[in-house]
């Protein structure tokens, strides 16, 4: 029985971050009903497809968005589709949706159009650039609304002569997902007090100036902002990125620098940087910083990742792994944690919602439906019989 066992919620969504929404209140026990087109279903499906993307026979992006839905391909350009819509509408908790504004106002699903049906509906819109504005209709996806709008993209390329990074898929939609999440759970808290539903609201560009809320905060003070050099020119070389021989990095993060240097220096046997005066205490390291990294870029060139874990682990020096993704699934801290855990109807794992709370377990995960999987199951739950329902399968508005 998970916290949310018989929320009734429908995913009228497509992509990533709105979905992904219903995918954590689905962790946590609710009934979601996925609306997708007859034939290709949520776009998501294709991303496996795309040029440059990781070659698997399994179609991992909706294996992720997708788990634990029920599927119902509906045809929304039809009138009857879009009755057929709101009589589900009338009887959910969570109506999700990112179609553009102008869309939802075609199909009859924005949030005034379906409030009167179901007062005690939570509606969950997610937008690229928010609800009122100049900008309100424009669609947007998170490596422009999220990643490039927010400043990140530019941000975290290494000198400003470096091209601008590239995000990967779904690096902003995850977080922004989260936000959904917790804006539809304080609704459903305030639902609890007042009995009346509410429209929850989110979008792309206010997630990405979160994330990067530090300098966005600066900017907005009216900072100066300083070029930021290069790795080998870093103000910290205890807060700096090193190669190890085997040509992966580590990161080290030793803000308490004073009681960690010696303890560091030690464990890598280079005591004599401790008599230099050049790294002798805190000033010194940061004025000759690239001295510092040189050293150090020699140092662990020598040995491979797996030997500077071991000799740095356990000794009060906070480091990280530069991870790559083929080191996920033989990570025993995210099997244990269970950031990752099994699907129940399958032998392959998939990745958790970040989400815990003590006492309440969450559902194993079931693998993502195909297209229309749940289409008469769902239809008749909602109390069309065996003939309305093949009278909208003979004519296209479900599949």
């Amino acid at each position: 029985m998970g916290i949310f066992e018989g929320l009734k919620v429908i995913d009228c969504a497509s992509f990533i971050a709105a979905p992904s929404s219903a995918t954590a209140l689905s962790d946590f026990g609710a009934d979601v009903i996925k609306i997708e087109p007859p034939g290709a279903g949520d776009p998501v499906r294709n991303l496996p497809h795309l040029p440059g993307y990781p070659i698997s026979p399994h179609n991992y992006a909706w294996m992720l968005e997708g788990r634990n839905k029920k599927s119902l391909a509906l045809d929304l350009a039809k009138p009857e589709g879009q009755a057929v819509l709101r009589k589900l509408a009338a009887e959910a908790d969570v109506f999700i949706t990112n179609f553009p504004p102008p869309v939802r106002k075609k199909l009859g699903v924005t949030y005034k159009d379906l409030a009167p049906l179901n007062d005690r509906l939570i509606y969950a819109s997610f937008t690229g650039y928010g609800e009122t504005g100049p900008e309100a209709d424009k669609p947007g996806f998170d490596s422009n609304a999220w990643w490039a709008r927010s400043g990140l993209m530019d941000l975290v390329r290494e000198t400003d002569e470096t091209v601008p990074a590239r995000s990967m898929p779904g690096m902003g939609d995850h977080p922004c997902a989260m936000s959904l999440f917790a804006g539809i759970v304080t609704a459903l808290y305030q639902r609890e007090k007042t009995g009346k539903g509410t429209q929850v609201m989110s979008n792309l560009m206010v997630n990405g100036i979160w994330s990067n809320g530090i300098y966005a905060q600066a900017a907005l003070c009216g900072a100066t902002f300083q070029k930021r050099p290069p790795r080998d020119h870093a103000l910290n070389a205890v807060t700096c990125h090193y190669k190890c021989a085997d040509d992966r990095w580590i990161i080290l993060s030793l803000l308490n620098e004073e009681k960690q240097f010696p303890v560091f220096a030690k464990v890598i046997e280079r005591e004599d940087l401790l008599a230099d005066p050049r790294f002798e205490n805190k000033p010194a390291r940061h004025k000759h910083a690239a001295d510092l990294i040189a050293i150090l870029d020699k140092v662990f060139a020598t040995k491979p990742l797996s030997h500077w874990r071991k000799t740095l682990d356990g000794n009060g020096l906070i480091f990280g792994v530069v991870g790559i993704p083929q080191d996920i699934p033989n990570d025993e801290q995210m099997r244990v944690t269970e950031a990752v855990v099994p699907f129940a109807d399958s032998e392959l794992r998939t990745i958790n919602t970040p989400i815990f709370i003590e006492g309440a377990k969450k559902v194993q995960p079931r693998m993502a439906p195909n297209v229309g999987q749940h289409s008469d199951e769902v239809l008749a739950a909602a109390g069309f019989n065996a003939a309305e329902i093949a009278k909208m399968r003979a004519a296209g508005i479900v599949a």
